[in-house]
């Protein structure tokens, strides 16, 4: 697209790729079908349905969407156990969840003071705060907290208030302002009843049922692209080649594990179950990939045009390690797709000061202000560089929103209108740079790493995470020897390879280490231990006794409470 400059000359306007990754682990016992932690459900509520929205309500914006297979499997599995406990009072196994339609408390106080707890699981000042029903009810529960003797006295009313405070804190904005009845329920404040509940989780199934098809629309019209991370969001380069950190950072200590069993096996099986996974939801093969974390080394790009996509990602720092390379050229624009030499796949590049502004500066700032100081910063790009030039700004979808007043909604459906109508930005797609013929530079060399700083030490290099990966290993070769003995069946090898697929995720390795906040830690340690016992058993081999052990602890205070990282380090 051209327009006149004030010159009245020809000039292209400056394409503009937002990217938004949509991903939760795989947070079952995948042996009992429980759900451990709510995360999936509480975000397609409040995030999914609010990203969407947005975009619907400005035809004329694009983005891309990518989704993790293993989210999608989840959000399918709740949109059933929710129908199926409406139409036929069927159990929810996400105990939150079947909380909110229990008529009854748990006469356990440790119980109850779980149940409490889990209720005060939300952002202090927009979710908590914003609401003073929500807020009084959340400092008695931290009176409780400090007064154990007090849970005797609790009765089902508190119960029943909370946790309908809860889900209504956790509910998108665009819901909010939308339906009668979430807006009743909010105005009610207290008193809340069993058919009150009720009612909230029919809310919850139809944006459960819905959320997805509503993506699947846009997708047909041509408004966003969709793509796809492997199946259960692993690490590529670390399965591939453990050694691939040192490339970013030589002096970090690595595991005793040299290399990952198989890995390259491992790799290929994620991606292809994860185009699987995706062509089962959405009817067609995604061109894109963004590599789970935009994880990326020689080896994973290689495999990735190798495997039929046209574009992956990754983040800004990974192009600026390798463009020091004495190989590549210093002076190179960043704000291109790179094509490396001997792969076959096109790489964009995220900005990660403009995505970390997002991220963790314009929650504090008014919306309007917001907007405008981003798009300032784009526009100043666009006077500085030359034709054919991609701004791509990648961010996860939904863990910044709780920390913006509205879930986000004053900024982002500001952004997307003033974007959608900007005289020179164009807001367009991955796939839509490339069939337009945008340029795509030469990169000779890369430096291995991901979209965290441009290195892999969110996932390995110190003490707890490299024990992590040794645990990894050891059910790995477990596994190896028990599918060579031929003793599983072909049903049995099928179960353990998808329980192997979960071990295999990013997001155990993310959590541990002391920096983190120590309930995370702990929450994500205990499953990870779990989905390696729970393999174990499905090897017929005993689980070795270390599993039964707490390895790692947290104690830290990060930013936007470790969910988030910025780009940069600093």
């Amino acid at each position: 697209m051209r327009i006149k400059n004030n010159n009245n000359l020809d000039m292209k306007k400056l394409k503009l790729v937002l990217c938004w990754h949509m991903h939760q682990p795989e947070y079952r016992d995948l042996q009992t079908g429980e759900f451990k932690l709510p995360w999936t459900y509480l975000h397609v509520i409040k995030d999914y349905v609010d990203m969407v929205s947005y975009l619907e309500a400005v035809p004329n914006a694009k983005a891309v969407v990518n989704f993790a297979p293993i989210l999608l499997e989840q959000i399918e599995e709740y949109a059933k156990q929710v129908t199926c406990y409406l139409h036929d009072r069927i159990a929810i196994t996400d105990p939150l969840l079947a909380a909110l339609v229990d008529p009854s408390i748990p006469a356990d106080p440790e119980a109850r003071l779980k149940l409490i707890k889990d209720c005060m699981r939300a952002n202090r000042e927009r979710q908590v705060n914003r609401y003073p029903a929500f807020k009084k009810l959340v400092e008695m529960a931290e009176w409780l907290e400090q007064h154990y003797e007090g849970l005797s006295y609790i009765n089902s009313q508190f119960i029943s208030d909370i946790l309908v405070w809860y889900h209504l804190a956790w509910m998108g904005e665009t819901v909010k302002l939308t339906d009668v009845r979430v807006k009743h329920l909010i105005d009610k404040g207290c008193g809340y009843t069993l058919h009150d509940r009720i009612e909230i989780v029919e809310v919850i199934g139809e944006q459960l049922s819905n959320v997805l098809l509503r993506y699947k629309v846009l997708a047909r019209k041509g408004q966003i692209e969709l793509s796809v991370t492997p199946y259960a969001h692993p690490i590529m380069p670390l399965l591939l080649d453990i050694h691939s950190a040192h490339e970013a950072m030589p002096n970090a200590p690595l595991p005793e594990l040299d290399a990952y069993p198989g890995g390259e096996e491992r790799v290929k099986w994620h991606l292809e179950k994860g185009v699987q996974t995706f062509k089962r939801f959405f009817g067609f093969k995604p061109q894109g990939c963004w590599p789970s974390e935009g994880s990326i080394s020689p080896q994973t790009l290689k495999i990735l045009g190798d495997f039929g996509f046209s574009w992956a990602a990754s983040g800004g720092t990974v192009l600026r390690n390798s463009l020091h390379l004495p190989e590549n050229d210093k002076s190179t624009n960043v704000h291109h797709p790179f094509h490396l030499k001997g792969a076959d796949i096109a790489c964009f590049f995220r900005d990660d000061g403009l995505s970390d502004l997002i991220g963790f500066e314009y929650s504090k700032w008014h919306a309007d202000d917001a907007v405008a100081d981003l798009i300032h910063h784009i526009e100043a790009i666009g006077r500085n560089q030359t034709a054919d030039s991609v701004v791509s700004i990648i961010m996860d979808g939904e863990n910044a929103w709780e920390y913006f007043p509205a879930n986000g909604y004053y900024f982002l459906s500001a952004l997307y209108k003033q974007l959608a109508n900007h005289p020179t930005i164009e807001l367009t797609t991955f796939s839509e740079c490339l069939e337009s013929k945008v340029e795509v530079k030469q990169l000779a060399k890369l430096v291995s790493g991901s979209w965290v700083y441009g290195t892999f030490s969110t996932w390995i290099g110190d003490a707890d995470k490299n024990r992590g990966w040794d645990m990894l290993g050891d059910v790995k070769w477990a596994y190896d020897k028990a599918i060579s003995s031929g003793r599983l069946s072909s049903e049995q090898i099928k179960t353990a390879e998808l329980q192997l697929a979960v071990c295999e995720g990013s997001d155990w390795f993310w959590w541990f280490g002391d920096y983190n906040p120590g309930e995370a830690v702990s929450n994500f340690e205990k499953q990870f231990r779990l989905n390696l016992a729970n393999l174990y058993r499905l090897l017929g081999e005993q689980a070795p006794a270390y599993l039964a052990l707490s390895f790692t602890q947290g104690s830290g205070a990060p930013a936007m409470g470790g969910a988030m990282r910025p780009g940069i380090e600093v």
